[in-house]
């Protein structure tokens, strides 16, 4: 099974793994399951870092690298039926990049690990 980790998530993973409920971490540690991020949270995440408003440990990439170099992370690219899936949508949540999420997720088959819950309106398994 696919596991895509939100953005938080992933955060969470690398910094402050006690922010993750238990499920979450354990999903995130079993190695029966890939873990995919997608390309739209490194996105995310680059625009928050260049604004100020995120702090990481080191410079994106080399987190990136740590991560792909020590566990089963794969970085799930944003391809034309993601970003076509959006108009099956119904605007229960308005983020864009969780928008974007929730269709990948769908496309691809793969649960969320998210605290989220608005994502809980849409039909794709959330794990926290």
């Amino acid at each position: 099974m696919k596991r895509l980790l939100d953005t938080h998530a992933f955060l969470w993973a690398d910094g402050e793994p006690a922010k993750l409920s238990a499920t979450a971490k354990a999903a995130c540690e079993d190695p029966a399951h890939v873990l995919l991020l997608s390309v739209v949270s490194v996105w995310e995440m680059q625009l928050k870092i260049i604004l100020g408003k995120l702090a990481v440990r080191a410079p994106m990439r080399q987190i990136l690298q740590d991560w792909i170099r020590q566990s089963r992370l794969a970085i799930l690219p944003l391809n034309l039926e993601h970003v076509l899936h959006l108009d099956s949508l119904p605007a229960h949540h308005k983020d864009p990049f969780y928008r974007l999420l929730i269709a990948q997720a769908q496309v691809e088959g793969c649960d969320i690990v998210s605290q989220d819950r608005a994502i809980s309106r849409y039909p794709v398994k959330i794990i926290w």
